[in-house]
């Protein structure tokens, strides 16, 4: 007998995670057994108003929205005991170099956490070792014009799934689809200091969330040298840590919006978050970390 198929969404919360969740509430796809959300516990209040609506929405349909985290990345950063999980922060060494840190941020606190739950939901929670045939199907919201980005599991107890790609929809259609049932406000998923935001996302934060601005200046002057960690064991950075790629504190930086361009940036979804630097700078910076 063959064993039953588990069936999950990936739920990032921005446009494409969110009209998948909206395809399968109202039947256009099978269901999901669940659609877990990884919570950094720094994303914009706008997300998480936004993901109460989508639990709302999705409990009618009797698929529950699960928060699963691995902690607040925010506090965890600033805790001089807690191990920093890196993040892709814009650095400028002693002598000028530009480069970037490596980015360890999305694999610890959405991609570690969604795991987790999937083996507990499995029943085989690590390290009991997950039967072969033992499958969960994971749904990842990735539409057409990000094919790229689709890749398959690196576990074997899970299979990628990519409902929009089997629709051969693109953004543009997610954002018609949820525009049409009263969703067309959905925001974009990504942790408030993120260093892929573009500057018309910055200004966008500054104008809509004086609070969160508020907040990632803040971060921003805190990592400047370094992990907290890092500078209480008396190792602080060889240079200096920016939330900016302009590489000055985040509120003394000239944005340069360009229109609209950053509302088609892709989200920080567990699986299909960006792996460049923002698209707006045009001088290109080599990714080098600067080491402790």
């Amino acid at each position: 007998m063959n064993a039953p198929t588990h069936r999950y969404l990936s739920l990032g919360a921005g446009v494409q995670s969110s009209t998948v969740l909206l395809l399968a509430a109202r039947g256009e796809i099978p269901a999901f057994d669940a659609a877990i959300f990884a919570n950094t516990g720094w994303e914009p209040t706008g997300v998480y108003a936004h993901l109460r609506r989508l639990e709302q929405l999705a409990a009618g349909s009797g698929i529950p929205v699960v928060r699963v985290a691995a902690g607040d990345i925010r506090r965890d950063a600033l805790d001089p005991a807690h191990r920093f999980a890196s993040m892709p922060l814009f650095t400028l060494g002693p002598n000028g170099e530009r480069g970037m840190a490596r980015r360890q941020c999305t694999g610890e606190y959405k991609i570690k956490p969604i795991k987790v739950e999937v083996r507990r939901r499995l029943g085989y929670p690590h390290p009991t070792r997950v039967p072969a045939g033992v499958i969960a199907e994971m749904a990842i919201g990735i539409s057409l014009d990000e094919i790229g980005r689709a890749r398959d599991a690196d576990v074997a107890y899970m299979r990628n799934t990519f409902p929009l790609l089997d629709l051969g929809w693109r953004r543009q259609d997610c954002l018609a689809y949820l525009t049409a049932h009263g969703l067309g406000d959905t925001p974009r998923s990504a942790c408030i200091g993120c260093p892929f935001r573009t500057d018309s996302e910055w200004v966008r934060l500054r104008r809509d969330d004086p609070a969160g601005w508020a907040d990632a200046v803040a971060f921003d002057a805190a990592i400047r040298h370094g992990s907290a960690r890092a500078n209480a064991a008396g190792q602080p950075l060889r240079g200096q840590f920016f939330l900016h790629r302009q590489r000055v504190p985040l509120d003394q930086v000239t944005l340069r919006p360009r229109g609209e361009a950053g509302t088609d940036v892709p989200g920080c979804g567990p699986w299909t978050c960006p792996h460049t630097d923002p698209p707006i700078d045009s001088a290109a910076t080599p990714r080098r970390e600067v080491r402790h």
